[in-house]
């Protein structure tokens, strides 16, 4: 090892694992937005819970997909409008938390920061960014596999975890 510990890892990030389908049961890294949506802390906690792509993938208008993503959690595409407006739909669409995840430059391995775009609106769900290469991976998996949603358990405590412990996706080559 050299040196690094996982709390150096997370630095203000959080986790999240898929518990279903089995071949993406890894812990997945997401940047919280930055200055807008409920933070992830103690009184945020879901089990079990449904994280559904909502249709249209880009989450600027109210989904096609309402029933879905009511009580769960909005998988959103990044691009045709600010993180701010995608989370503020998912949140009148009844969602409790939103991943956006940058699926067309999924070759790039770095996280974006999720800012506020200075409009009026209020946004009261926490909202985070996955990296592209595992949206790219998640979404891949469930059209595969003829799935609508993946199971999810957000946030996951990591802090006493040793770094080598931590289940990563294979494909991110940590």
């Amino acid at each position: 090892m050299d040196g690094t510990s996982t709390a150096d890892i997370i630095n203000g990030d959080v986790f999240f694992e898929i518990i279903d389908p089995s071949e993406l049961e890894y812990t997945y890294r997401i940047r919280p937005a930055k200055d807008f949506g409920a933070p992830f802390n103690e009184s945020f906690h879901i089990k079990n819970v449904p994280l559904v792509p909502v249709h249209p993938k880009y989450g600027c208008k109210p989904p096609d997909n309402l029933d879905d993503i009511e009580g769960n959690v909005a998988f959103i595409e990044r691009g045709e409008c600010s993180f701010k407006r995608k989370s503020f739909i998912a949140e009148k669409a009844g969602a409790r938390a939103v991943i956006i995840s940058d699926i067309d430059h999924s070759t790039e391995e770095y996280f974006i920061e999720m800012i506020d775009d200075n409009t009026t609106e209020e946004v009261n769900i926490p909202a985070g960014y996955l990296m592209g290469k595992n949206g790219l991976m998640i979404l891949r998996t469930l059209k595969k596999l003829n799935k609508e949603h993946a199971i999810i358990n957000l946030p996951v405590n990591l802090t006493f975890t040793p770094v080598h412990e931590i289940n990563q996706p294979p494909w991110l080559g940590w």
